[in-house]
């Protein structure tokens, strides 16, 4: 993922492996309304699902 150091904004990211599919979506979404990294990971994500490990990601 890549965030920028001085807002904290998201401004890419890339994913590999199962489920991906599903995750990439929860960052562009993020990056499409501006979320912060910050914000992104302060959100609450079903669990189990395959995003609930985005704010480990961060």
């Amino acid at each position: 993922m890549l965030v920028e150091e001085e807002t904290g904004s998201i401004l890419g990211a890339h994913l590999l492996g199962p489920n991906a599919e599903e995750v990439i979506n929860i960052f562009g979404l993020a990056i499409r309304h501006k979320l912060s990294a910050a914000q992104l990971k302060a959100s609450m994500f079903g669990y189990p699902t395959a995003t609930s490990d985005v704010g480990y990601m961060l």
